[in-house]
């Protein structure tokens, strides 16, 4: 297995340019995922990497090996393409074999290597099945084994759950997270599913109009995003965003958002000054019904309480902008009508520059 980096990278159709000079390493036998929203330029990125799109200025490697300009076919990766791509005509054994049978292997090599593969994916029932006779699991599962049993140095999945259903996907995530465990291949992974991304990834890739907003594992990039724009795009339901001035009390070294006539208490290490507009974020999860000393509390106007079993999503406005409090239910939802205030932990509240969406970081040494 090997590495991969990407050096500068642009990608132009004529003089429109869709990726912007993006820098990436993503090291040997991790499990990178490139995340955000459909046109962001993650899947021409990794079609780059597989060589199906043209460089257009940069540098690409691939066990330091430059590949700007080796066909797809010499440069030793694997793509698990979303509609399967598998050959309707063939069983599922020969799907699988058909790379090895191009290679010229030996049949008791490319029947050994069937075999195995079948066994990983769960698949040997099916070896004598035709695509068209198998669920959309098994057909990605196979898609999945034709690319394993090639042994590259790299895989590449290109949305490869967008087709199933929500069941499918959450089975067929824990498939792949198991195979990448099992097989320790480097992979390279595109979804514009942060729940995906969050639950699969070594490290998150946060991409936005042709440039990379963020990298960073799935927990920093949830705790400390950098910008409103990762802020919004992480997290399920995404992190409140709300306008704001900051307020200091004379006298005293206390920090407060001010939210209309209401102030919401700040950590008093940020690096922010009186009269400041700031975008206040927090996430739903953290927002809870029950006061304590570390907390702040955060009056609003409820709109509906959904239901989702053990968890309820509150649904209210602060100051005229809609948030979102995540709470868990107890089997009791009517208490949640009368609810008027919610209560944020004040080391979990996010500031983000209001003029550049840019984050508010506490002080070095804080």
């Amino acid at each position: 297995m090997s590495g991969v980096k990407l050096d500068n990278i642009v990608k132009a159709y004529g003089e429109i340019e869709v990726v912007h000079g993006i820098n990436l390493e993503v090291q040997e036998k991790e499990f990178v995922v490139l995340v955000g929203p459909s046109g962001c330029g993650k899947s021409t990125t990794l079609r780059m990497i597989a060589g199906l799109e043209e460089i257009t200025d940069g540098e690409l490697k691939i066990d330091d090996r430059l590949v700007n300009r080796v066909a797809p076919k010499d440069r030793d990766v694997a793509m698990v393409f979303q509609n399967y791509a598998l050959y309707p005509h063939l069983n599922v054994a020969e799907n699988i074999a058909f790379g090895l049978r191009i290679r010229k292997e030996s049949k008791e090599a490319i029947e050994k290597s069937v075999s195995e593969v079948g066994e990983i994916l769960g698949l040997t029932p099916y070896l004598q099945r035709r695509p068209a006779d198998l669920s959309g699991g098994q057909r990605q599962r196979v898609a999945m084994g034709r690319a394993i049993v090639r042994r590259p140095k790299v895989f590449l999945f290109d949305e490869p759950l967008s087709n199933l259903d929500a069941k499918l996907r959450t089975q067929m995530r824990a498939e792949i997270k198991r195979l990448h465990k099992r097989l320790g291949a480097t992979s390279v992974y595109v979804t514009h599913d942060q729940v995906e991304a969050m639950t699969l990834a070594d490290r998150i890739v946060v991409m936005n109009a042709g440039v990379i907003e963020q990298i960073g594992t799935p927990m920093e990039v949830f705790m400390n995003p950098v910008n409103t724009f990762v802020a919004g795009f992480i997290g399920s339901p995404p992190m409140n965003q709300v306008k704001a001035v900051i307020q200091k009390r004379q006298g005293s070294s206390e920090l407060h958002a001010k939210i209309g006539d209401d102030l919401v208490k700040l950590p008093e290490t940020l690096p922010i000054e009186d009269g400041q507009e700031v975008i206040l974020g927090i996430r739903p999860e953290h927002l809870s019904l029950n006061p304590d000393a570390s907390s702040t509390s955060i009056p609003i106007s409820l709109d509906l309480v959904e239901t989702l079993g053990s968890e309820a999503l509150l649904h209210a406005t602060l100051n005229e902008t809609p948030i979102i409090a995540k709470t868990e239910t107890q089997g009791d939802i009517d208490h949640l009508w009368e609810v008027t205030e919610v209560h944020a932990p004040v080391s979990l509240i996010k500031l983000f520059d209001a003029q550049t969406g840019l984050a508010i970081r506490e002080k070095s040494g804080s």
